[in-house]
């Protein structure tokens, strides 16, 4: 079980998550366009039938936001959790029965696949739906209606579906050409490939308006581990990858700012110890701008042997996240921040 918390203590999970589009090219995909309200999927679609225009349009639910809670005391679903009522109530009564006060379910994990039906003329068009929440609007009200506040996860680079489809904007295999995969066989996108941006900002807009209160984005960084040596990015090449992701970050503030939602961004847990970037793009400090909570993900098994003196980290969580969240505190305060936009994830074997 993964969990997620706010305040003095420090509580959270963690995922994968990927994209998925259909059988486009990709200046088809630049002239789509990502409609959000009824006038605008009017306006997109000029010159068409009367018919083939109603058949876009489909009533969107009502839907509701409650206020971000403090703090935040969250609980992972999975999508495919979530789409099986029997095991997502047994989460609900958890949090009925508890302190929680918030779930966090996948968007978009590392399938690729949207998990649920969307209204958005561009993400019907992309193809990457699975219903894997057929009653998400119905279940986000429900949520609602207990004063659950609802976090909607987004993988955004790593994609195993999208990048079949879309290889030129992958990374690559530096000897090669192909596709490349990490270690466990996913693929990813190259973090400076825009054309993804939107795709995130798409999915991002969408489920605001399906219901989801927050929006927090994961994989938001390069690959990390597989062959290194081996590895090409076709957007990003000869390029910092510190700043191509401040530039992705800045991108998303900008084009969500007005949706109203609330946005996070999770992180490599060593964020708020190493004072370089990690090599995978991430540097605490250039996320604060432009995220409204940051969510370091300091699980100590992801930490090296002997980190810190400790021979285990595993073993002893309890002195690898207070270090890790005691170093993240001091370094936001020392630029003026408050520290209560630390949410970080947490383990829970």
């Amino acid at each position: 079980m993964k969990w997620l918390t706010a305040k003095s203590i420090f509580i959270g999970g963690v995922v994968i998550a990927l994209l998925v589009f259909g059988y486009f090219k990709i200046p088809e995909l630049l002239n789509l366009n990502y409609a959000q309200t009824d006038s605008e999927i009017l306006e997109a679609h000029l010159g068409e039938t009367e018919e083939s225009v109603l058949s876009i349009l489909k009533p969107r639910p009502k839907v509701t936001h409650i206020q971000t809670p403090e703090p935040v005391k969250a609980v992972y679903m999975t999508s495919w959790v979530a789409g099986t009522k029997e095991r997502r109530y047994k989460i609900v009564d958890l949090i009925d029965e508890t302190e929680l006060n918030a779930v966090i379910i996948d968007i978009k994990d590392y399938s690729g696949r949207i998990s649920f039906e969307v209204y958005d003329p561009y993400l019907k068009e992309i193809g990457s739906v699975e219903k894997r929440i057929p009653d998400i609007a119905e279940f986000i009200q429900e949520l609602h209606d207990k004063n659950i506040y609802v976090i909607g996860r987004i993988s955004v680079f790593q994609d195993l579906y999208l990048t079949e489809k879309l290889p030129d904007l992958a990374v690559s295999r530096a000897s090669d050409g192909k596709i490349w995969r990490d270690r466990k066989g996913i693929s990813w996108f190259d973090p400076g490939a825009k054309e993804i941006w939107d795709y995130a900002v798409a999915i991002g807009k969408e489920a605001y308006n399906i219901g989801f209160d927050e929006l927090n984005f994961d994989y938001i960084r390069f690959p990390s581990d597989g062959d290194m040596r081996d590895i090409y990015y076709p957007f990003s090449d000869g390029m910092v990858k510190v700043e191509v992701l401040l530039n992705f970050f800045a991108y998303l503030h900008e084009n969500l700012k007005e949706s109203g939602a609330v946005l996070s961004a999770d992180l490599f847990g060593m964020t708020t110890t190493n004072t370089d970037d990690l090599n995978i793009g991430q540097f605490l400090e250039y996320t604060l701008p432009y995220f409204d909570f940051v969510s370091p993900m300091v699980y100590p098994s992801h930490y090296p042997k002997g980190w810190r003196g400790i021979e285990k980290p595993a073993e002893e969580p309890y002195k690898v996240v207070k270090y890790s969240m005691d170093k993240a505190v001091k370094r936001l305060k020392a630029i003026g921040y408050d520290p209560l936009k630390l949410r970080p994830w947490l383990q829970d074997f």
